[in-house]
């Protein structure tokens, strides 16, 4: 599958970046858990690794909070990949929300 990474820069500490996206994480598991199957999520520190299906599109990836960004690596089907530049826009929207 084709791979898409990110980097959205933040001015927190790792710590307050890292409990600010495990809350909006679950935040966004409860309000969309009804779209999401087969949902899985283990943080270990500050790192995330997640693999879930949408609408039978299977998608997986890692979260990385580090001392001045967050990186988001992610793995689509290929058919998805016309849909790249809004999936990146939205996440960087949600993100830069989040740690600001």
């Amino acid at each position: 599958m084709p791979k898409f990474s990110m980097a959205i820069p933040h001015c927190l500490t790792e710590e307050e970046a890292t409990q600010r996206l495990r809350t909006r994480f679950d935040e966004l598991r409860q309000q969309h858990g009804h779209n999401l199957h087969e949902f899985h999520g283990e943080w270990n520190g500050g790192s995330l690794l997640y693999r879930f299906k949408a609408m039978g599109v299977q998608v997986s990836g890692a979260v990385n909070v580090e001392a001045s960004q967050v990186r988001v690596d992610a793995e689509l089907p290929m058919f998805a990949m016309m849909f790249k530049g809004k999936i990146e826009q939205e996440i960087r929207n949600e993100l830069g929300n989040v740690l600001t």
